[in-house]
């Protein structure tokens, strides 16, 4: 089995940093994409920010030039820098990867159980 851990999470002034750490471990043989999603009271979870194994990556136009997605897959970890915070930044964020298990042949999804970000004065 597979779990995805996160942390990091909390509360920020507006215009503050917070940085998401996820490390998966289990019976990893390899990971493909990691990525951060995140879900706001009424509304969709959406995709935030994403990374490839070879580092190509993936954001939503909300967040382009104040977050830094990065990955070290030595340590089967992926993080979320979070800069120049608004308050409609606020939700749960949760860990993504797509992890082929050791001796499989097909890769599955995996999800953390989610981190609270809430940006408020």
């Amino acid at each position: 089995q597979v779990q995805l851990v996160e942390s990091g999470g909390g509360l920020v002034q507006p215009g503050g940093s917070l940085r998401l750490s996820c490390a998966a471990s289990g019976s990893i043989g390899s990971i493909a994409d990691m990525g951060w999603y995140r879900q706001a009271p009424g509304k969709q979870r959406e995709l935030v920010a994403s990374i490839t194994s070879g580092g190509t990556t993936n954001w939503a136009d909300s967040v382009k030039g104040r977050f830094t997605i990065s990955r070290d897959n030595a340590k089967n970890t992926v993080y979320l820098q979070m800069n120049s915070l608004k308050p409609e930044d606020t939700a749960v964020y949760s860990c993504h990867a797509e992890v082929r298990q050791i001796l499989w042949y097909t890769y599955k999804e995996y999800w953390g159980q989610g981190t609270q970000v809430t940006v408020s004065s």
